[in-house]
């Protein structure tokens, strides 16, 4: 046992070269002197000059939509906003998919709604967002069958959807002045 620890047991100079390895020691390159915030960006990192940027980061390079999510944060709380009156089922901002879950309304409980938004893009364009609604009515207790969704029900869908996210786009720019 007390080989084996004197094998893996290194000289200090074999600490010394190596940054960072034990506490005390100085970052390789220091020559002395305490180790900078310059001396570790000059030996570089593992990910990069900027490092690892996960949920956004340096506000002046976010630019249109946001960086925080894969998708345009505006069509993304936009699309949000409009469905909130469904129950969620699911919600996906890096794959931009949102799933609600089967929605009746008051006044016609013997149907039921279920809608799925899809952000396409990151820049808020009318093509970035395409809406599927399925439809199904009651045929018996518990039994539900599909049923045809009105033409102009997807459209009005993603009207709504680009028009609040124009809303938010407008807010945010009267909120940066």
């Amino acid at each position: 046992m007390s080989m084996f620890l004197t094998a893996c047991a290194g000289s200090q100079s074999d600490y010394d070269s190596y940054p960072g390895s034990a506490p005390g020691n100085q970052r390789a390159g220091t020559k002395g002197r305490a180790a900078t915030t310059a001396d570790v960006k000059k030996e570089g990192t593992l990910f990069g000059q900027d490092g690892l940027n996960f949920l956004g980061g340096d506000d002046k390079k976010n630019q249109g939509g946001g960086t925080g999510i894969g998708v345009n944060s505006f069509l993304w709380r936009a699309t949000l906003d409009t469905l909130s009156f469904m129950p969620l089922n699911s919600a996906d901002p890096f794959g931009g998919v949102i799933i609600t879950d089967w929605y009746s309304p008051p006044e016609t409980p013997n149907e039921r709604f279920k809608v799925t938004g899809y952000i396409l893009d990151t820049a808020l364009r009318s093509d970035a967002v395409k809406v599927s609604v399925f439809r199904q009515v009651r045929v018996g207790p518990e039994q539900w069958a599909d049923a045809v969704v009105e033409s102009g029900t997807v459209t009005a869908m993603e009207d709504a959807i680009l028009t609040r996210a124009r809303q938010l786009r407008i807010d945010s720019a009267a909120a940066e002045k």
